[in-house]
């Protein structure tokens, strides 16, 4: 798992960024006290218009939290972005 600590106003564009990667199973944002305040399953049948509704939520949260840490939790068997990207340059 990996953790990135960020302002609340980063939060969506960071998730969107996350979410192009293509090998996220599961998103969680916590508060800087370390609650877990959203938490975003993503699996292959949530594409396009099912993320809409998550990401205005998520925006809602942002609006709420000066500083967050994102928690994101990779697919084992894709591969990792940097390899990707070494395959695509």
């Amino acid at each position: 798992m990996e953790e990135f600590k960020i302002s609340g106003a980063q939060l969506v564009d960071k998730v969107k960024d996350l979410i192009n990667q293509g090998n996220i199973r599961r998103i969680i944002v916590k508060s800087k006290e370390g609650k877990t305040v959203f938490e975003l399953p993503l699996t292959l049948g949530v594409i396009g218009l099912a993320l809409s509704p998550m990401l205005a939520a998520l925006g809602a949260v942002a609006s709420l939290v000066a500083e967050c840490t994102i928690v994101v939790e990779r697919d084992p068997d894709a591969p990792a972005p940097d390899a990707a990207a070494e395959v695509t340059e």
